[in-house]
């Protein structure tokens, strides 16, 4: 009976010292009151990152529109660029390991245009190695390492924008 017990005060510690730690699971995204009603302003509207951002931002509360007369607030992301760079190459002039880049520019802006967050830049990057046995392998790899990036790069972002303070505009 009491080798029970033990365990299964165990049990009863563990949330406490976890709390204790300053462990919190992850939560959405608390974003700014002025993104209710977001447009995404974004050239490629089919692409992994954009999808995994309406997900991520519909998760967190915000109305996503298209009709720019109904948005409180514009996430511009003039440019979402994902691209393969060339690291080091074999004896036999051959790719031996090459770098996936995921580049963001963004900015938020309110509805008449103003801006409630400057331009700024995000960029992660994933290192492959390039194994000419494993060809298949390689591009499903590549292509695994370019939706974490789209993930990395959402979570990014909307840290970003949760930690905004925005002030109201100034009285004229």
């Amino acid at each position: 009976m009491k080798a029970i017990k033990f365990p299964c005060c165990l049990l009863w510690l563990l949330p406490a010292l976890l709390t204790a730690c300053g462990f919190q699971l992850r939560s959405e995204a608390s974003l700014p009151p002025e993104m209710a009603v977001t447009r995404i302003a974004m050239a490629d509207r089919s692409g992994v990152f954009y999808r995994q951002l309406e997900r991520a931002l519909s998760r967190s509360g915000i109305q996503l529109t298209a009709d720019p007369a109904k948005a409180t607030a514009v996430l511009d992301i003039p440019t979402n660029q994902v691209r393969r760079d060339i690291l080091s190459i074999g004896d036999n002039a051959r790719v031996r390991e090459f770098r996936v880049r995921h580049l963001l520019h963004f900015q938020l802006l309110d509805a008449a245009g103003r801006s409630l967050a400057p331009m700024q830049r995000l960029e992660q990057y994933r290192d492959i190695s390039f194994d000419e046995t494993e060809i298949l392998a390689i591009s499903r790899e590549e292509e695994f390492v370019r939706q974490e990036l789209a993930q990395t790069m959402v979570r990014l972002l909307l840290q970003r924008l949760s930690r905004l303070s925005i002030s109201p505009p100034a009285q004229e």
